[in-house]
C-alpha cells in the first residue's frame, strides 16, 4: 500500500493524514509516495464525459489510500469542486484558439488563480482531520502573489487553524495583496516582510527546522512543499487530457512555473500513467529553471520584480522531489546537495542526469518584452486576453514544435487577466474586465504587518500571535 517517505531518508512509512497536517518532513525533506498510482488504459477511458470531482475522486483516492472514508472523501471532494466555489461548470474549461492550441482556464475559483484547485480542498480536508483528532495547528505560508490568497479564503472559517501568511512587501500587484490583506478574520495574519518571495519561503522553510517552535505552535504547511497540494494539482491534468481523448491521444502542457510545484504536478501524473508527450516550462527573467535546464548548474540570483510576479522566485523547492526520483533515492547525496546550495547557493548534475531531465522537461525564458508582445499578438490574433503569467508560458509553448501535430498542445491559465489590468492593457489597450467580487476587495480596509527581514522577528510575532502556542 501507498505510503510516504522524505527525499531526505529519514522519515519513512508515513501515512496521508499524518503528511497533510506536518507538511515538512522533520529532517527538512519534503514528503513523496513510495510509488505513484496506476491510471491504467481502462481507468483513463472512463474518466471521458466525467465530472471533474468525479475525476477528482478517482485521482486523489489512492494517494488518500484508507486514511479518510471514501463517503466522506467523496463528499469533501463534491463540496469542493461545486458551483459554491467555481463559476464554471467545468469547474476547469479549454478554450482552443489555434490548430491543436488550447488554454486550459484554471482561474474560475474564488481567488481567481489555479491555487484555489488545490487549497480549497486542502482547507476542507485540514478541517475535517482536525476535527477528528480534536487538534489545531498553526499554518504558516510564503506566497509571491496568489497562494496567499488562496490559502487564506480556504482557512479563513476553519475553526482549528491560525494561518499566517507572508509575502514580499512591494512585490505584488495590488490586487493580489488586497485579496490577502483585505480579509479581516481573527485567525488570518498577513505579514509583508520587507525582502523577496525566497526570503518568505527560506523562513517558512526556518520554522519548520526550529522544531521547538514547530512544535509548540502545531506547525503545518500550505506552500507546495505540501504533498497534498501537488496531489490535488494532479486532476486538472487528468480532466483535461480525458477532455481531448487521453488515453487514446497524447497532451502536451506548457506551465508557467517558479516554485516548480505545477509542472511537478504534472509529471507526477505522468508517471501514474497518463499521456504526456511533453512537459514544457515557462519562466520568466528570474530564470533560474531555464538555466538549469541549458547548463546542469542551480545557480541562485537575484530576484528581479517582473511583469510576472507570482514567478519571480531564485529557489524551486519542488525540484528536490524530481531531483529524489532522479537520483533513485540516493538519500545521503541528494541531503549533501540540498544542504551545499542552502549555503553556496548552486550545485550541479552530471551529464548523464542532464539527459534524462531533457527527456522529462524543456524549459524557455520570456522577457517582459515578450510577455507584453504575447498578450498583445494573443489579443489581435484570437481576441482572447491573457494575462502575464499565461503569456510566459504561451511563449514557451510556442517555441516547441510537435512531434506529432495533432498532439493538442495546452497552456496553462494560472491567474485571471483582471489580476493584472495595468499589463494586460499596455499589451492590448484595452482594460480587462474585472469580476465583481475581484472588484470589492480594491476599495476594502487592509490588514497586515509589516516586519523587518529577519527570522527571529518573525518567528516572534506568529508565536505570540498563534493561539495555538
Amino acid at each position: 500500500m501507498l505510503s510516504y517517505l522524505s527525499t531526505r531518508g529519514d522519515v519513512t512509512n508515513k501515512n496521508f493524514t499524518d503528511v497533510l497536517l506536518s507538511g515538512l518532513a522533520s529532517d527538512g525533506g519534503l514528503f513523496i509516495p513510495s510509488s505513484h498510482p496506476d491510471l491504467d488504459t481502462n481507468r483513463l477511458r472512463s474518466f471521458q464525459g466525467l465530472s471533474y470531482a468525479q475525476i477528482a475522486m478517482q485521482v486523489i483516492k489512492p494517494f488518500v489510500n484508507n486514511d479518510i472514508d471514501d463517503d466522506v472523501l467523496a463528499a469533501l471532494i463534491a463540496d469542493t469542486y461545486s458551483a459554491d466555489n467555481f463559476d464554471h461548470d467545468a469547474i476547469a474549461p479549454l478554450v482552443q484558439i489555434g490548430p491543436n492550441a488550447w488554454i486550459l482556464e484554471l482561474f474560475h475559483g474564488p481567488t481567481f488563480s489555479f491555487k484555489d484547485y488545490a487549497m480549497q480542498l486542502l482547507g476542507k480536508l485540514f478541517d475535517h482531520v482536525l476535527e477528528q483528532r480534536g487538534q489545531r495547528i498553526t499554518i504558516v505560508g510564503a506566497t509571491s502573489g496568489d497562494t496567499g490568497s488562496a490559502a487564506i479564503e480556504a482557512c479563513k472559517n476553519c475553526k482549528n487553524i491560525d494561518i499566517f501568511i507572508l509575502h514580499p512587501e512591494g512585490r505584488t500587484s495590488d490586487v493580489q495583496r488586497k485579496q490577502m490583506t483585505s480579509v479581516d478574520s481573527p485567525n488570518v495574519h498577513n505579514i509583508a516582510l520587507k525582502g523577496t518571495f525566497d526570503d518568505c519561503q527560506a523562513f517558512v522553510k526556518d520554522l519548520f527546522a526550529d522544531t521547538k517552535t514547530a512544535e509548540k505552535i502545531g506547525l503545518s504547511a500550505v506552500n507546495s512543499i505540501n504533498w497534498a497540494r501537488i496531489m490535488a494539482q494532479t486532476v486538472y491534468y487528468a480532466a483535461a487530457s480525458a477532455a481531448l481523448g487521453a488515453p487514446d491521444r497524447s497532451v502536451s502542457f506548457a506551465v508557467p512555473t517558479g516554485n516548480f510545484g505545477n509542472v511537478y504536478a504534472a509529471w507526477t501524473a505522468k508517471q501514474a500513467g497518463l499521456p504526456i508527450e511533453k512537459l514544457v516550462i515557462g519562466t520568466n527573467r528570474n530564470d533560474i529553471l531555464t538555466r538549469f535546464f541549458e547548463t546542469g548548474r542551480m545557480q541562485v540570483g537575484s530576484v528581479e520584480p517582473s511583469l510576472s510576479p507570482s514567478m519571480d522566485i531564485q529557489v524551486s523547492s519542488n525540484f528536490e522531489r524530481y531531483l529524489c526520483h532522479l537520483m533513485q533515492h540516493d538519500y545521503t547525496s541528494l541531503q549533501k546537495m540540498m544542504n551545499s546550495f542552502k549555503t553556496e547557493k548552486t550545485f550541479n548534475i552530471s551529464n548523464d542526469l542532464m539527459d534524462a531531465v531533457r527527456h522529462d522537461f524543456r524549459a524557455y525564458r520570456c522577457t517582459d518584452e515578450q510577455t507584453t508582445d504575447m498578450i498583445g499578438t494573443t489579443y489581435a490574433s484570437t481576441g482572447y486576453t491573457i494575462d502575464p503569467h499565461t503569456a510566459v508560458a504561451l511563449h514557451a509553448a510556442t517555441q516547441v514544435l510537435p512531434s506529432d501535430p495533432s498532439t493538442p498542445m495546452v497552456t496553462l491559465a494560472c491567474a485571471h487577466p483582471a489580476k493584472f489590468p495595468d499589463a494586460v492593457k499596455k499589451a492590448t489597450g484595452v482594460a480587462p474586465a474585472m469580476p465583481e467580487k475581484l472588484a470589492a476587495v480594491m476599495d476594502m480596509k487592509e490588514h497586515f504587518t509589516v516586519l523587518d527581514n529577519d527570522y527571529d522577528k518573525v518567528r516572534d510575532f506568529i508565536v505570540s500571535e498563534s493561539s495555538a502556542a
